[in-house]
């Protein structure tokens, strides 16, 4: 793991990611987003039969993104050093939730035409995300 300028683009990156995760975060916590989820949640476990998708409380649900955030934070060394493994994972994460939950709440918010939780931060998911993507694969 050496130090170049590539890897600290990626670092960059990793940590900004990071940081845009946290954000959005506080944004769905702020405009009550388990109040728009749990309903739907439970309608499609009740119509689909299965345990999935999970129901959450706010406590849950909170101390559980605080910890994944908290995590990518603590692995941000390994981001800044380029280690392989951790591309591997930023690939998954920017496509995941960069593209995937930022693009849900844009979506969500067009389709019921309102803002949906979540959507004034997703912006910045969607470009932290994609500076994420290119700079794990370009140092791929």
């Amino acid at each position: 793991m050496a130090h170049s300028p590539l890897y600290w683009n990626f670092g960059l990156a990793w940590i900004a990611f990071a940081v845009a995760v946290a954000l959005h975060v506080a944004d769905e916590a702020a405009h009550d987003f388990l109040a728009v989820y749990n309903p739907n949640a439970l309608a499609i476990r009740r119509r689909l039969h299965i345990p999935f998708p999970p129901v959450f409380t706010l406590r849950s649900w909170l101390s559980g993104l605080i910890v994944g955030i908290c995590l990518l934070l603590l692995l941000s060394p390994f981001a800044l050093h380029g280690a392989h493994w951790i591309r591997i994972i930023a690939l998954l994460l920017a496509i995941l939730i960069g593209f995937g939950n930022g693009l849900l709440h844009v979506g969500a918010s067009l389709f019921y035409r309102r803002w949906m939780a979540g959507v004034l931060s997703s912006p910045l998911l969607l470009l932290t995300g994609g500076w994420l993507l290119w700079s794990a694969w370009s140092t791929h």
